[in-house]
């Protein structure tokens, strides 16, 4: 297994498995934001870093990182965030979650980051399960409202 920053080559992976982490976005959508980071627009971060895991039959999951000026529950400035993670199924629980977070937040701290934040939906209990065993402490469940006009 090995951790590495995304290459333009990963791109048709990378978005097969945004698509399975995000199912409710696009894929055109999806494909349209990856293209966006991989020409080096962070808009509306600081900065973003995608890191993918591969093994011997490639990618296998990735996990997107940002510069924030803040988040929920951090006290500095700037903040690393994790935007998105996913594993493929058949290798959760086996270390590559754990790797890719790992990865952020050594990329995190050589950016100068004393913290790191993250967030899961309120339902999303093996992310928050993940999240808790990687010594990620949860501040409050996010809920989001909506209202048609």
């Amino acid at each position: 297994m090995r951790i590495r920053p995304l290459q333009p080559s990963d791109l048709d992976a990378w978005v097969r498995m945004r698509n399975a982490l995000w199912p409710n976005h696009s894929s055109d959508e999806l494909r349209e934001d990856a293209e966006r980071v991989l020409a080096g627009d962070a808009t509306p971060y600081l900065r973003i870093q995608t890191f993918i895991a591969e093994d011997d039959d490639g990618p296998c999951g990735f996990l997107e990182a940002s510069l924030r000026g803040n988040a929920e529950g951090c006290s500095t400035t700037p903040v690393g965030y994790i935007e998105g993670w996913y594993v493929m199924a058949d290798l959760r629980g086996e270390g590559v979650g754990k790797a890719l977070v790992r990865a952020a937040e050594d990329w995190a701290r050589e950016l100068g980051c004393a913290e790191m934040g993250s967030d899961a939906h309120a339902d999303n209990e093996a992310s928050r399960k993940a999240h808790k065993a990687l010594g990620y402490k949860e501040k409050r469940p996010v809920v989001h409202f909506h209202k048609t006009l």
